[in-house]
């Protein structure tokens, strides 16, 4: 995998089955919920069996519930990263706020939310299968 590479995108729902309907009549993605979370998974794209997409530049994504107090209207992006801790440490020293800090999805890796200096929101991921 390309070092800092765009790894997943996130939409975020207010009400999840219409927008989930919306975009696989749209795009004529495969969208459906993850076991175990309140997340549903997009498919751009086929992938293999670990889980990644197996179409080489190919990205795929995610969809929930709006965040409490998030109003934005923008998608997602997560930027592959070694070292989500001094990720965020430079992010920080460059001007970024942290949302949400060092966060695990069990068993795939861990990502952070912040906001650029404008005020745009990305987020940074790292691949960790022992994330718990």
């Amino acid at each position: 995998m390309k070092k800092n590479g765009v790894v997943h995108f996130e939409i975020y729902a207010d009400d999840l089955d219409k927008l989930g309907k919306f975009y696989t009549s749209l795009f004529d993605w495969t969208i459906e919920l993850m076991p175990g979370m309140d997340y549903w998974y997009i498919k751009t794209v086929e992938t293999g069996a670990n889980g990644r997409p197996s179409q080489a530049g190919g990205i795929n994504g995610g969809m929930m519930k709006r965040p409490e107090g998030y109003e934005g209207r923008a998608w997602i992006n997560y930027v592959n990263v070694a070292s989500i801790e001094e990720s965020v440490a430079r992010t920080q020293k460059l001007g970024a706020a942290l949302r949400k800090g060092k966060t695990p999805v069990p068993g795939i890796g861990w990502f952070a939310m912040l906001t650029d200096p404008q005020g745009d929101p990305f987020a940074i991921w790292q691949m960790d299968p022992n994330a718990k």
